[in-house]
């Protein structure tokens, strides 16, 4: 059974930094690109960042571009998701997700706000 529990969100003011991790278990991690995706209040989920089986940072979402760093340790089966500059307009629900055995798979999420 796939796994992914996302841990690291909290409130933050503006400008400050998170790191968000996701854990995965239940599937070969190491030969599957994994994303994150977010969703503020009243608005639709968005896709931040897709991260390869190897590593590479691809589809970044425009607004977080140059902020957002994401990247992974497959030894750890870890997804990670640096934040900085953070404004408000980055609050929301954080999740990772992964496409497996013909199915989407996603983490409960964590909660990042940031304001002050």
């Amino acid at each position: 059974q796939v796994q992914l529990v996302e841990s690291g969100g909290g409130l933050v003011q503006p400008g400050e930094s998170l790191k968000l991790s996701c854990a995965a278990s239940g599937f070969p991690f190491n030969t599957y690109a994994v994303n994150w995706f977010r969703q503020a209040p009243g608005k639709e989920r968005e896709k931040v960042a897709r991260v390869t089986a190897e590593g590479a940072m691809r589809d970044v979402l425009n607004s977080v571009k140059g902020r957002f760093t994401a990247s992974r340790d497959n030894r750890k089966n870890m997804l990670f998701l640096q934040m900085n500059v953070l404004k408000p307009e980055d609050t929301g629900v954080y999740y990772c997700n992964v496409a497996y055995n013909l199915k989407t798979w996603w983490g409960p999420g964590t909660q990042v706000t940031v304001s002050s």
